[in-house]
Order: C-alpha cells, then sequence, then structure tokens
C-alpha cells in the first residue's frame, strides 16, 4: 500500500456495532414498556450459498439484539403461489414487524411482484413501490439498508452535508436510486454516473462526496477522486491475486490517499447493512404501534 495514504479509514464496523448496541437497549426498553418483541421474518428460496451465509448472519444478529426471528427457508422450486401464500400469512402476523426476501430469487419468480406483494408497513429492505415513491417524495419511508447505512457515516464524517457535490455510480434500485434520493434529501447537488454516463472519470472528479456501488473491482482509480473527497465503497467483490483468494471493493483503495475519508473493503459499508436492517425492524414496530419513532437517519 501507498506510504504516503493520508485518508481516514471510515470504520463502518465499528460505527455498526455501536448502532446494534444502542437497537438492543431500544428492544430491552420496548419490551418493558409494551411486553412485545419486534420480530423479523426471513424468507429464502433455494440454497444459493451466499444468500445462506448472509440469511444465517441476519438471524444470529436479530436473536443478538433481543428480536424474534422467523427464518423461513423455502426450495428452490417453490410456485410463485406458494410464495405468496406465505408473504400473505406474514403480512397478516401481528408478531412480524418486519419481512425480508433474500435475493436474489430463482428465475422462474417474479421479483417485482413479490417484493410489491409485502405489505409496505413490514418492508424493512425498503424495496416496495410504495416506499420508494415515499422516499422520492420527501416522505416517512422504509427506506433501503445500504444507502442508509453509507448516509449514517457520511453524516457522521460530514455534519450537514448541505450545498456538497455527490456523485452515486451505479443506479441500481437497491442502493444507486435510493442512494441519491437520501442525498437530495440532504439538499447535496446529485449526480448518477451509470454505463451509459460519458467521460465518468471526470464526473467523479467533481466530487466532494463519492458513492460508488457497480460491482467491478476497483473500477475507481485514484485519479478519478477529487482531494478531499469522502468516499463510500460499496462494492464487495471476490477477486484471485496471486493465486489467492481475496475481497476487494470497487475504488482501488490503495490509489486512494488523497481522499480525506474512504471506507475500506472488508470492514466499511457491509456491516452497516445487517445493523440498519435491525435498525428498520425497530422503526417499523414502533409505527407499527403507534410509538414515538426516532428518525434513522
Amino acid at each position: 500500500m501507498n506510504t504516503l495514504f493520508q485518508a481516514e479509514r471510515i470504520d463502518g464496523k465499528g460505527f455498526a456495532t455501536r448502532l446494534v448496541e444502542r437497537l438492543a437497549d431500544d428492544v430491552s426498553m420496548l419490551k418493558t414498556k409494551t411486553g412485545l418483541t419486534p420480530g423479523l421474518a426471513v424468507v429464502l428460496v433455494g440454497e444459493d450459498p451466499a444468500s445462506g451465509v448472509y440469511v444465517g448472519a441476519k438471524h444470529r444478529q436479530t436473536q443478538a439484539v433481543g428480536m424474534e426471528s422467523y427464518v423461513h427457508r423455502l426450495p428452490a422450486q417453490t410456485s410463485q403461489e406458494a410464495l405468496m401464500t406465505l408473504l400473505g400469512q406474514l403480512n397478516a402476523d401481528p408478531a412480524v414487524n418486519g419481512i425480508l426476501v433474500q435475493l436474489p430469487l430463482p428465475a422462474h419468480l417474479d421479483t417485482h411482484s413479490v417484493i410489491n406483494a409485502i405489505d409496505p408497513n413490514k418492508d424493512v429492505d425498503g424495496f416496495h413501490i410504495l416506499n420508494a415513491g415515499r422516499l422520492a417524495t420527501g416522505q416517512d419511508a422504509l427506506v433501503p439498508c445500504t444507502p442508509l447505512g453509507c448516509l449514517m457515516m457520511l453524516k457522521d464524517r460530514l455534519g450537514d452535508l448541505s450545498g456538497l457535490n455527490a456523485v452515486v455510480v451505479g443506479k441500481s434500485n437497491i442502493v444507486g436510486k435510493p442512494m441519491a434520493q437520501l442525498l437530495l434529501a440532504e439538499n447535496c447537488t446529485v449526480s448518477i454516473a451509470h454505463s451509459k454516463t460519458r467521460n465518468v472519470p471526470e464526473l467523479c472528479r467533481t466530487a466532494d462526496i463519492l458513492v460508488v456501488a457497480v460491482g467491478r473491482p476497483e473500477m475507481v482509480k485514484g485519479d478519478w477522486i477529487k482531494p478531499g473527497a469522502v468516499v463510500i465503497d460499496v462494492g464487495i467483490n471476490r477477486v484471485q491475486r496471486e493465486g489467492q483468494p481475496g475481497i476487494v471493493g470497487d475504488v482501488a483503495f490503495a490509489e486512494a490517499g488523497h481522499a480525506a475519508a474512504i471506507t475500506p473493503v472488508p470492514g466499511g459499508v457491509g456491516p452497516m447493512t445487517i445493523a440498519c436492517l435491525l435498525a428498520n425492524t425497530l422503526t417499523a414496530f414502533r409505527r407499527q404501534h403507534n410509538l414515538n419513532t426516532p428518525t434513522a437517519r
């Protein structure tokens, strides 16, 4: 690594640990106050290895903060009708405050229909069309977990984001688009770069805040980054280096020493995603029981 690397490493793992500790305290307080326990249901269809790992981690952390965890593991050949029936049951179950369907789904299932079958008030992934619309129009919404975690870290590092130039590289419904909406809500000037954008490096160099979520190993080079920018690297890419497996982000980390701060990979954005899932579940619980809901962001 460059010995002149001066950028502050944004400790997403430490931030997530502190957030989870606060959530555990809130869950304990709410149990005492209401006699109820917040519950999260996770639905996994098929046996994708990475999805299985993620679901296991979500189950353990949900239980660790004192919430109920309901995991539904369905075979890969599960029909659309059977999955919709399960979601209807979870929507109607008062013990379930949050519902998450692990993506990607097997190819024969209609992902959009599945997402929109979830009660938007229990949609802790924030993917339902009503939550997307609420976010876009500045109304209370359950916000996708990864962008929410990115915003928390940005505000912790920078405070007021008003007037800053933000560039989001990637336009997915899961990260890019909601990230841009969150930054707009903080009064940033926002640009979204994607595969058809002309001269992406030049656009990136205008960014005070650079958020990269494209799934391409080390695509963003050091000379794309404005000196003093804050860089949030959402990418998690498995690579082989000199015959050894490793994980890198979408940003060439070793070339980013002139940034003011950057999230490392691993240990940056990743831990915040599950922490924010738990935060969303608690927010959903509070709203469903007409309890005071502190803003998560």
